[in-house]
Formats: C-alpha cells, sequence, structure tokens
C-alpha cells in the first residue's frame, strides 16, 4: 500500500540530573565533593533513505521517544547519556509541525537528515559548584528536559518525468512499456489509485525517473474524482507531458482542462513548499496515445491540431510501440536541458 502522508508523535530524552555527593577513602577525612553531571538526553534524528518509498511504516508506529539520560554518579563519573533515535523517511519528505504548520525540513538528498528534537543536557552535580570559598557545595541541578513535538510526514516523489491525463489516457500503459513498472492496467476509470515509478533506461548512462499519477478530471481541484491530492507527486519533476487520447473528440480542450487544473493547484494548498516552477510553466511535451484504434482521416485530423507555441507534439501507441522511441528521446532531451 502506498502511503504518502502520516502524523506521528515525537519526543527526546530528558537529561540525568547532577547529584550531591562525598568522597569517601580511608584516611582521608576530608575528601570534599565528587557529585558528577548526569548524562544528555537522546537526541531523536529524522534521515532520509533512499531505499524507502512509502510512509507505510508510520501507519503502525507513530510514537517515537528517546530515552532519558542517567543521573551522576559518585568520583565525579558523569552518567551515561542516552541512544539517539533514528527515524528513516525516503527522499522527499518534507516534515512539518503538526500544530503550527510551519515546514521543519524538506529532505530530498540521501542521508540527509535534522534533529528534529534535541535531548536535554544533563543537571550539574555538586562537584561542579566547588571553589576556594566553598569547599563543600550542598547544590546540585536537574537535567533540562526534553523537547516533545507533534510531527506531520508529506512525501513527494522524486522524478523527473511526470505523466499527466485523463482516467484511461494510457499513463500506465505507457510507464509499463518505456520502463520496467508494473502498474495495474484495466478498462476502466480510475485503475492508477496510487503514483508508480518507473526508470528509463534511453542509453548508456542516460536514464530517467518517470511518475505515472491517477488520472484527472475537470473539476479535480474542487474534489471530484481522486482529486489534485496526487500532484505533489509531480512538482519535482523536471518536465511534464500530458497523455490525450487521440479519440477523444476535442483533445485541445482535453489539454485546455488539464492544464488549468495544473494552475489551481497550490496556492488553494496552505503550508506548501513553494516550487522552483509551477506546474502549469514547467517543461511541457504533449503525446496523443492510442494511434492505435484512430483510422487514417481522424489521424490526419489530429496532427493538424496546434496546441501552443513551442510545445512538441507526439503521436503515440502504447500498445504497438509506435512513437514510443521518439517520444522517449524527446523526455531526455527535455530533461538534460
Amino acid at each position: 500500500m502506498f502511503i504518502d502522508s502520516a502524523k506521528i508523535y515525537i519526543r527526546s530524552g530528558s537529561g540525568g540530573n547532577g547529584i550531591i555527593h562525598w568522597r569517601r577513602e580511608k584516611y582521608v577525612p576530608k575528601g570534599g565533593p565528587d557529585g558528577g553531571n548526569g548524562g544528555r538526553g537522546g537526541d531523536v534524528i529524522v534521515r532520509a533513505d533512499k531505499q524507502l518509498h512509502t510512509l507505510m511504516d508510520f501507519r503502525y508506529k507513530r510514537r517515537y521517544i528517546a530515552k532519558n539520560g542517567n543521573p551522576g554518579e559518585g568520583s565525579n563519573c558523569e552518567g551515561r547519556s542516552a541512544d539517539t533515535v533514528i527515524i528513516k523517511v525516503p527522499c522527499g519528505t518534507i516534515l512539518r509541525n503538526a500544530d503550527t504548520g510551519k515546514i521543519l525540513a524538506d529532505l530530498v538528498e540521501h542521508n540527509s537528515e535534522i534533529i528534529i528534537a534535541k535531548g536535554g543536557r544533563g543537571g550539574k552535580g555538586n562537584s561542579e559548584f566547588a571553589t576556594s570559598t566553598n569547599q563543600a557545595p550542598r547544590i546540585c541541578t536537574p537535567g533540562e528536559a526534553g523537547q516533545e513535538l507533534n510531527l506531520e510526514l508529506e512525501l513527494k516523489l522524486l522524478a523527473d518525468v511526470g505523466l499527466v491525463g485523463f482516467p484511461n489516457a494510457g499513463k500506465s500503459t505507457l510507464i509499463s512499456k518505456i520502463s520496467a513498472a508494473k502498474p495495474k492496467i484495466a478498462d476502466y476509470p480510475f485503475t492508477t489509485l496510487h503514483p508508480n515509478l518507473g526508470m528509463v533506461y534511453f542509453a548508456e548512462e542516460k536514464s530517467f525517473v518517470v511518475a505515472d499519477i491517477p488520472g484527472l478530471i475537470e473539476g479535480a481541484h474542487t474534489g471530484k474524482g481522486l482529486g489534485i491530492q496526487f500532484l505533489r507527486h509531480i512538482e519535482r519533476t523536471k518536465v511534464l507531458v500530458y497523455l490525450i487520447e487521440c479519440t477523444s473528440g476535442d483533445p485541445k480542450k482535453d489539454f485546455t482542462v488539464l492544464r488549468d487544473e495544473l494552475k489551481a493547484f497550490g496556492p488553494s494548498l496552505p503550508n506548501q513548499l513553494k516550487s522552483d516552477q509551477p506546474l502549469a510553466e514547467k517543461p511541457t511535451l504533449i503525446a496523443l496515445t492510442k494511434l492505435d484504434i484512430a483510422d487514417d482521416k481522424l489521424q490526419s485530423e489530429v496532427k493538424k491540431i496546434k496546441f501552443g507555441k513551442g510545445i512538441p507534439v507526439h503521436f503515440i501507441s502504447a500498445v504497438t510501440g509506435e512513437g514510443l522511441k521518439k517520444l522517449v528521446a524527446a523526455m531526455w532531451e527535455k530533461v538534460r536541458e
């Protein structure tokens, strides 16, 4: 199951208390203070891991609590510090304070991390307060309290190319043909219920990642269909490919509707990271699909349609493979640019 959002509770450990202790040694009548400091509480760290692709684990475990530091000991021995708790998340995960909505971090690179909650410092033992005028201090301090936080995790998949289109436009079939991805394919709408990623090998040392998201319909930004909840997964893409059925009746209108839905995404969603480029303004390719079921007359008509200045149009059939090599080459060129 693909899970792209989760809420968890985290708490770092409190520092151990310092202690009051006196040195006791045979034949040494006035040993003096030797109470040690408390140990530091455990930190909570969130780290990105490229081996993970979903937030599924957080559906079952929602509380991450670090241990407290141990109190100080005699002979000026410091208490043991608690171990750090490391929470691993997929690359592309945004960390947000669930109470305030403030974005705390955006972990994109593998092994990038943030100390999301610092452990409390240990308290001081009475040996720390000894001076020439106060050689027998009877004072120590408690450890600092740890930090607690309700944390919201939001995953945005990392892909170079995003496939956008209406339900049954052929997105899943296309990604299954140009990559090793195995999405569900059927002849009814909304077959794809979660994003799929596929690695496309164009040539030696030339590869890129394609993301297929569930189909959009007109009015998706108002909550119709599956809404626009999955569009966050193509916010980081470099190129968008609009897949439009050449047999739809009005491919140009379909393209306009899809683009309008992308324009509606973003401003209506609070506390989102600002993309480098709005979705509707990303480099664009258009692929007219299902060419295998269009007769010669229809093919001739759709090839005359102008979708916009400078927007390349490709005519493909994912079933027969017609036009796929040229489309993949065009994707690579756009990504490279």
